[in-house]
């Protein structure tokens, strides 16, 4: 089938929250693990390009994603979604506003709009302002990021340095009158060559206006919940076709295996409750790693019942994580608990778990990669933003579940189990 809307993700858990959302509407998406090497086929009508370009190079993210626009382009869209996170992760540097004016240059067009509000997530934007929960973002746990620090809550105070031409804003007062004030709005910010408009949204009510008066534009971007509302527009119109492919979900078997590298608040959380719990865990401690490798936790994982969906995890408080950065370096600390929990995800597939959760953007980005999965069939939502997926490893039939380091309830890791 011809693909309807093309979307490029910066990082793996945002391009499967954003899947999963698409995958609201019963319509059957596809993720892709990395640009494809082969040309498109069998494509679903929403294609998802998970990249692991928020913290790379300017220049190797913006060559990486528009390599995803011409695999999207051949597959048939016309219409384009650049997500990144809901907190707006990015540098002064980029690479939220460059990416986007290469995409921008490369399908000619002159205007589009900056939405990363999740409100059902408590990410929420007033007079050009991002809110985690009742916290301004700069004064949110984000501003503790261990890569990407957030120290200012304006977006387009953040955004201004990394792009080239005028930024501007369509506020709360503007969005709360409808689609047709919001587009008149931006109508006449493009007159005046504003091309990057900041888009107020603090309700789902204010995710669907936009929608509304954003679905033709040849580029959006956004967290993925401004993107929520465009298969039912699509739907609706007639656009996409009411018997368009519809998801389907494998026999699995029951081993499954938890991987947490993130070090949220959340997932701080969420590691404590699980283990609360008397679950089988084990916490991985970078300095150990440099010095002695990773067969210890290797031994320990061949020894457990994946039956009982033992925990691996490096989560840890900030003062933590900062004393192991400040003595391996933050790109050597990040990098040994990455190929730690990849090593782990594969062993354990091996052992037989078929069901493998990892929290951690990063993190999942290395666990996909090693387990071989080129391609995610999105299932049943366990979270907000938060998909079960579904993929072929070594010959075997794999759910997989990529968790956005904030995401999730505090029993996340339990309410991912109990979904399948």
């Amino acid at each position: 089938m011809t693909t309807l809307l093309g979307c490029i993700a910066d990082d793996f858990t945002g391009a499967t929250d954003l899947a999963g959302l698409l995958a609201r509407s019963g319509v059957q998406v596809s993720l892709r693990i990395g640009v494809p090497d082969s040309p498109p086929q069998n494509t679903a009508p929403f294609e998802v390009i998970a990249l692991k370009s928020r913290t790379a190079p300017v220049a190797a993210a913006v060559d990486e994603t528009r390599a995803a626009l011409k695999w999207l382009q051949a597959a048939g869209a016309q219409r384009f979604f650049w997500k990144y996170c809901s907190t707006f992760d990015s540098t002064a540097e980029g690479n939220i506003g460059p990416v986007s004016e290469a995409l921008m240059a490369d399908l000619g067009t002159d205007q589009t709009i900056y939405c990363p509000a999740f409100p059902e997530n408590g990410r929420s934007i007033f007079m050009g302002n991002l809110f985690v929960g009742q916290q301004p973002l700069a004064e949110s746990p984000m501003k503790d990021h261990p890569l990407t620090p957030m120290r200012d809550s304006n977006l387009m105070r953040l955004l201004a340095p990394q792009v080239t031409r005028p930024v501007g804003l369509a506020d709360r007062l503007t969005v709360a009158q409808g689609a047709d004030a919001l587009a008149t709005k931006l109508s006449a910010l493009a007159d005046e060559g504003v091309a990057h408009v900041v888009v107020d949204a603090v309700a789902d009510d204010d995710l669907a206006i936009i929608a509304s008066a954003c679905r033709d534009m040849p580029l959006m971007t956004g967290g993925s919940a401004v993107a929520m509302p465009l298969p039912g527009l699509y739907l609706a119109d007639g656009t996409l076709a009411a018997d368009a492919p519809r998801a389907t979900a494998p026999e699995l078997g029951l081993g499954a295996i938890l991987l947490s590298g993130s070090c949220s608040a959340m997932t701080n959380k969420q590691v404590a409750e699980y283990t609360s719990r008397g679950a089988p865990s084990y916490q991985l401690d970078p300095l150990a790693l440099a010095e002695q490798g990773s067969d210890a936790v290797l031994s320990w994982l061949a020894a457990q019942d994946l039956g009982a969906a033992p925990l691996i995890y490096a989560t840890a408080n900030p003062d933590s994580v900062r004393a192991a950065q400040e003595k391996l370096g933050v790109a050597e600390a990040g990098a040994l608990i990455e190929d730690t929990l990849s090593t782990c995800a594969v062993a354990a597939r091996d052992a037989g778990a078929r069901r493998i959760v990892v929290a951690g953007g990063e993190t999942s980005g290395a666990v996909t990669k090693a387990l071989g999965a080129a391609r995610l069939n999105i299932g049943v939502e366990i979270a907000p933003g938060v998909p079960w997926t579904y993929c072929q490893s070594a010959g075997h039939d794999i759910a997989l579940t990529l968790k956005s380091g904030n995401f999730g309830a505090e029993t996340f890791f339990t309410d991912a189990l109990e979904a399948l």
